[in-house]
């Protein structure tokens, strides 16, 4: 049984609409480093609050937010490497 060779060659400039939807993803991506900027600025007020008032758990709560909204950022950030990395580890496959 012989199958048919099949290629996938992803661009931007294909379909009508790419560059719309180019422009919604930029977008989503700015809100989304928007509140983990939010998050990071609450929960470093919450761990200051929670030592200073020597409350263990809030500070604890404060910390947790702000390494969390770190660690967004980061996958954020590296979003479209780590996509574009996982798609060509796939392509590789033979």
């Amino acid at each position: 049984m012989l199958f048919a060779g099949v290629s996938l060659s992803p661009s931007t400039s294909d379909l009508p609409g790419s560059a719309a939807l180019q422009s919604i993803a930029d977008g989503i991506a700015s809100w989304a480093l928007i509140g983990a900027l939010v998050a990071l600025l609450l929960g470093a007020v919450l761990w200051a609050i929670g030592s200073h008032t020597q409350n263990m758990h809030q500070s604890s709560q404060g910390r947790r937010a702000v390494l969390t909204s770190l660690v967004a950022a980061i996958l954020i950030g590296a979003a479209p490497e780590l996509i574009n990395f996982f798609f060509n580890a796939g392509v590789a496959v033979h």
